[in-house]
């Protein structure tokens, strides 16, 4: 059943369409040496989403089955997230996979500490006029390098005039304006995660791979179209909606079933499907 709650994210995409199949397995042709490429979503996609971005669970396996995966994969593996690397690395610990944080605009190559910028630093005046509109609201305001999220959780009715103000706002600094799940947010241009996708799969690791984006929101949508446009393809993690993705999974543990798959084929219960 559809969430209540997602209610104005599906009717800002029409009517929900017919529903989508399931993924194929992953292995063996993923773990091939001209295989498939994986970028994976983090909120909504590899951990639950929190009422508070702090307070996701982390399975204590979860970093672990990153850095497998990766090293299987032969580096053909990133996280492409909205939150701030620093963020990430909060939850995740140190990661030496390939990242790529605020929706695509910090850029981290495999093996690297040094962050490559894919746009300009968002404008203070951003985060301060905003900070304050979330202040006066009661919500919660999320500041990253190239972006700045409101989280609307529990105050649906705040919506309209926040929409109003994130709108005025990105027209006057020409801001990209994205609605998730519960959450507006404002981002430079050149992050979004399909730039994000784009830039890794121009690196001598990721090229001629077949781009697979797994993710949850619709932040994860100009991923999607970057995948679909390089002859790979989308996974939609949790309810359906208009989506650019060619398979669905349920939810993040179906998502966990999914990936422990690529290692150990016989962990995953959809063994019936045939291979990509």
């Amino acid at each position: 059943m559809t969430d209540p709650r997602e209610a104005h994210s599906l009717a800002e995409h029409g009517a929900i369409p017919r529903d989508l199949p399931l993924p194929p397995l992953l292995a063996p042709p993923l773990l091939a040496p001209t295989a498939d490429a994986l970028f994976l979503d983090f909120d909504g996609t590899l951990v639950e989403i929190a009422d508070h971005p702090d307070g996701v669970f982390v399975p204590p396996e979860l970093p672990g089955l990153i850095a497998r995966l990766s090293q299987r994969l032969d580096g053909r593996f990133a996280i492409v997230t909205g939150r701030s690397l620093d963020a990430l690395e909060g939850l995740l610990g140190t990661l030496e996979v390939a990242v790529a944080g605020s929706h695509g605009g910090e850029f981290r190559p495999a093996g690297s500490r040094e962050v490559h910028a894919l746009a300009q630093p968002l404008p203070a005046e951003v985060v301060t006029g905003l900070c304050a509109f979330a202040d006066q609201h009661g919500l919660l305001v999320e500041p990253k390098p190239f972006s700045i999220a409101v989280h609307y959780r529990g105050h649906p009715e705040v919506l309209p005039a926040l929409l109003a103000r994130a709108s005025e706002t990105g027209e006057a600094f020409g801001l990209k304006m994205k609605h998730g799940k519960q959450v507006i947010e404002l981002s430079m241009p050149g992050s979004d995660k399909g730039s994000a996708v784009e830039r890794f799969m121009q690196t001598p690791t990721f090229a001629g791979a077949r781009p697979i984006f797994v993710g949850d929101d619709v932040t994860d949508e100009d991923a999607f179209a970057a995948v679909n446009a390089l002859d790979g393809a989308g996974i939609l993690v949790g309810p359906m909606r208009q989506t650019h993705a060619r398979w669905r999974l349920d939810g993040v543990a179906d998502v966990h079933a999914w990936l422990a798959a690529a290692l150990d084929p016989d962990s995953n219960p959809q063994k019936e499907n045939s291979p990509v």
